[in-house]
């Protein structure tokens, strides 16, 4: 027994003596490698994306001005329309007809009016001689004049009979496409009805974006006033629904001058030229703002990291890492920063995996 307990005891200490003439090993993080970054200058241009509405410039809703039966089309769904061409015709027979009876009504006021001009005069000569008294006169005049008033009434009459039985061809009264008729022959439409069809000129296509206040005051500020804002404000592009790029460019050519109560926003609008018709009336897309920055610093966002709704970087300052509070704004892509305070040309930071890396760190160049 005596022996066991020898030869344990002698076994701790040969370990406890091994251990201790055993080097001491160096912390993993020290002089560990990273690839770092030295921080330069560039000119760099970021672009903003917000979602589009996409109106034409001109959007009409065909409506008849008259109520009638529709006895023809004149036009196919879709198909481009120019400004006066007619596009439906309704029964017209009516409207003759009051038309003609309108004219009627004006050829008897002329005569009643030819009769009692004649009767008037007739009695201003006998007036003369003292042939006819005063009252006799005055009411000669004051029928002349009701036949002038009746004719006027005729006349008004006349023209409207004429002008409802032009309403009977409906006509475009823009340049455009047409969209689909909600009618067909034999249906009886009126000016309260449905629209018989819509026509957009889509030549010129209007892009409606919303900004909020805060972004339209920094705009405002940048630039001005609104009017400099339209002005100077660079080209902008459009994202189309299928994620690809217009192929024109547009100008921010309005902004409104008030804020939506409800909504706290403000209406842009840019507008882009549509010679091939890609673009149409009640599309949508993002539009693209672009920001042009000169002598920025451009980093990885893969070099920042988060904490507490901040943002920092590592910056190796005489070979160790020093946690550095930045100012920045992500980048469209959102692969990269633009720092607008903590860092300046020359500095060193860590380029990748900033979230891993602790203060102090000692780093060797990778």
């Amino acid at each position: 027994m005596n022996h066991l307990l020898y030869t344990i005891s002698a076994a701790l200490l040969t370990g406890v003596a091994l251990t201790s003439c055993q080097p001491e090993q160096a912390d993993k993080g020290d002089n560990a490698q990273y690839e770092t970054l030295t921080v330069t200058l560039s000119n760099y241009t970021s672009e903003s994306r917000y979602p589009a509405t996409l109106r034409g410039q001109q959007h009409v809703s065909v409506r008849p001005q008259i109520a009638g039966t529709l006895t023809r089309i004149c036009i196919e769904e879709g198909a481009y329309v120019r400004a006066g061409q007619c596009l439906f015709v309704i029964d017209q027979v009516p409207y003759q007809a009051a038309l003609r009876q309108a004219e009627a009504q004006v050829k008897s006021a002329e005569a009643e009016v030819a009769t009692a001009r004649m009767h008037c005069e007739s009695r201003e000569a006998l007036h003369r001689d003292s042939i006819v008294s005063d009252y006799d006169l005055m009411s000669a005049q004051n029928a002349l004049a009701s036949a002038e008033a009746t004719l006027a009434m005729a006349q008004a009459q006349q023209v409207k009979a004429r002008q409802d039985l032009s309403y009977t061809e409906v006509r475009s009264p823009v340049n455009g496409v047409t969209g689909m008729i909600a009618y067909r022959v034999g249906d009886l439409v009126s000016s309260s009805s449905n629209p018989l069809v819509t026509v957009s000129d889509d030549r010129t296509i209007h892009a409606y974006i919303s900004l909020s206040e805060s972004q339209m005051l920094d705009l405002t500020e940048q630039y001005g006033s609104n009017e400099a804002l339209i002005q100077s404000m660079p080209e902008v592009s459009l994202l189309m629904s299928n994620g690809k790029r217009f192929d024109h460019t547009g100008r921010i050519d309005a902004v409104s001058g008030t804020i939506d109560q409800s909504t706290g926003a403000v209406q842009v609008r840019a507008a882009f030229d549509n010679p091939d018709g890609l673009l149409r009336n009640g599309g949508s897309g993002q539009l693209l703002l672009p920001t042009y920055y000169d002598s920025a610093i451009i980093i990885p966002r893969a070099a920042t990291f988060e904490m507490q709704d901040k943002t920092f970087c590592y910056r190796i300052v005489d070979g160790l890492t020093t946690q550095t509070l930045l100012q920045v704004s992500i980048s469209d892509d959102g692969r990269n920063c633009i720092v607008h305070q903590g860092l300046k040309a020359g500095d060193v930071i860590i380029a990748k995996g900033a979230g891993l890396v602790k203060n102090g760190t000692k780093v060797l160049d990778k």
